[in-house]
């Protein structure tokens, strides 16, 4: 398969049910973000080295790569040849190609899971309350526990007020401690449709007695009514459960697993399929990241519980891979199984397991050894033009504040910036940009690569002219960046208002390829 191919053999060998397969879209992140094939997965050329050996861990797989009919697809399938995968190819004539051949591009991201969600309402019926009648329980004094249903990190921005953070997996496996009342209703908002809805069709699943309601619409829905959002709340920190309720969420899992046909594994039947090389694996850790950092295997990546299936192209490169999921007491990766074997994967669960294999799989990322200099040399040379002064930081870093003189530069465009190699090149940004640029500039025939030290603020307290411009990339040029209702938390409720429509209108758009890609089983919920 290695070399170009056509999108409708793409699509064929992307839908092969028997076969693995990587489908990266290799353009940047706003261009993705605009209009990509429905389960093409992101790994932007500005950080494919580093990106790919993430999600794609097994060099035999099948690749196949999707640019912007730009003649980047060739350049990876050099890289990606270079780094040992054996069977790359790429379509011919890229995303243009793909519409040309009929075949839909869909806007946003994480499209397979957002589409989980709202399969798994239509198909499950999940039990749910609007915002109006939410808001009349509220003031009608009616009883009710509120929960958000995301990371931590979202709730801190916004939530419905009142809601407590308990993300999605945690609120079963902490159920008893967060919820006292057995006949109290439940409800779970979280931005927008989908993670209310697997939030609680969780508690669903782990077999949770309390009325369960997913709110419809989120902290969006709540803006765009007219009531006002909760900014700033400071999440409880998730304490060790006590062995009481590390039981009962034992005993969840055990009764789950068991009705769901789940498989649980050992450390044996781990070692056996790490050493089954005609598959690719992925073993992630599900619980908190405190939990992870305390200790995990060696080479498992932490993955929120259910988030990783709400967000699973951030994680996953290859389809129909196997995935291995730890846990402790297997609720939190049994309830994630579920989700994840809608989509295509096989999963096991390995719970119960003492994590003593070593130190927790992380890796510390090396820097190519170029030559530093000070951020007042490069903007003295600059001025001069005596060097190019190359910015490689994410658009709106650079339109926010650049160094004098610097231009915006990102890796795909590096080539068509003409720039007169004998000159030295200067860049400044993080390491992960900063080092595959230096690369592609090396292979062109730059003599004088150097680092430019500190980041912006460094760059302030040196005195040093900071300057703005928030036209400069233009929208066009600004392909990192996607500006498809990017501010829909920031107050713009037409924002809002297109991106629930844009949820509620996936299913709509799915060819029949793509509607079987999804496995949905018996639902929990009692009719």
């Amino acid at each position: 398969m290695t070399g170009p191919i056509t999108a409708r053999q793409a699509k064929a060998i992307v839908h092969e049910r028997t076969r693995e397969v990587a489908f990266l879209d290799i353009r940047e992140h706003g261009q993705y973000g605009e209009g990509h094939p429905f389960i093409a997965v992101s790994c932007p050329f500005s950080r494919l080295e580093e990106k790919v050996r993430l999600l794609v861990p097994r060099l035999a797989v099948s690749v196949v790569l999707l640019d912007q009919a730009d003649g980047t697809a060739e350049r990876a399938a050099s890289l990606l040849t270079a780094m040992g995968y054996g069977d790359v190819a790429w379509i011919n004539g890229g995303a243009q190609a793909w519409q040309r051949a009929n075949f839909n591009l869909f806007k946003g991201v994480n499209v397979p899971s957002k589409t989980l969600g709202e399969l798994v309402e239509h198909e499950w019926h999940v039990p749910r309350i609007g915002i109006d009648d939410f808001a009349a329980m509220v003031e009608g004094g009616h009883p009710f526990q509120l929960f958000d249903a995301r990371p931590a990190s979202e709730h801190r921005k916004m939530r419905i007020p009142g809601a407590i953070s308990l993300p999605n997996a945690e609120l079963p496996h902490r159920f008893r401690q967060a919820v006292a009342d057995p006949d109290v209703p439940v409800i779970i908002h979280c931005a927008g449709r989908t993670r209310s809805i697997i939030g609680a069709a969780g508690l669903a699943l782990a077999g949770v007695s309390n009325p369960v309601l997913a709110l419809e619409n989120g902290t969006q829905g709540w803006a765009l009514s007219g009531r006002l959002l909760d900014l700033g709340a400071i999440p409880q920190p998730l304490h060790p459960l006590d062995a009481e309720n590390l039981h009962l969420s034992a005993s969840r899992a055990h009764a789950l697993m068991k009705e769901r046909d789940i498989q649980a594994i050992d450390l044996d039947r781990l070692a056996e399929l790490r050493a089954d090389q005609s598959r690719t694996l992925y073993i992630f850790d599900v619980r908190t990241a405190e939990e992870f950092d305390a200790g995990s295997l060696h080479d498992a990546v932490h993955a929120p519980a259910v988030q990783l299936a709400q967000a699973t192209d951030e994680w996953i490169g290859v389809r129909r891979a196997r995935l291995v999921l730890v846990d402790d007491t297997g609720l939190r990766g049994a309830i994630t199984a579920v989700f994840l074997r809608m989509l295509g994967y096989e999963v096991f669960v390995l719970a119960g397991t003492p994590l003593d294999e070593g130190s927790v799989g992380k890796t510390e990322r090396t820097t190519l050894p170029l030559r530093g200099i000070d951020a007042r040399h490069a903007t003295f040379m600059a001025a001069r033009g005596s060097a190019h002064l190359l910015d490689v930081r994410p658009s709106p870093a650079y339109r926010a504040g650049h160094l004098d003189g610097a231009r915006w530069a990102i890796r795909p465009q590096i080539q068509a910036m003409r720039l007169y190699m004998a000159m030295p090149c200067l860049l400044a940004g993080p390491a992960e940009l900063v080092d595959p640029v230096a690369q592609d500039l090396a292979a062109s025939g730059a003599l004088d690569i150097r680092r430019v030290g500190g980041d912006v603020e460094a760059w302030r307290g040196q005195g040093l002219d900071i300057i703005a411009t928030s036209d400069q990339p233009s929208d066009a040029e600004a392909i990192d960046f996607l500006f498809f209702v990017h501010d829909r938390h920031n107050g713009n409720l037409e924002a809002a208002r297109r991106y629930l429509d844009w949820e509620t209108g996936l299913l709509k758009q799915l060819d029949a390829a793509e509607r079987d890609e999804y496995r949905i089983p018996a639902s929990p919920f009692r009719t």
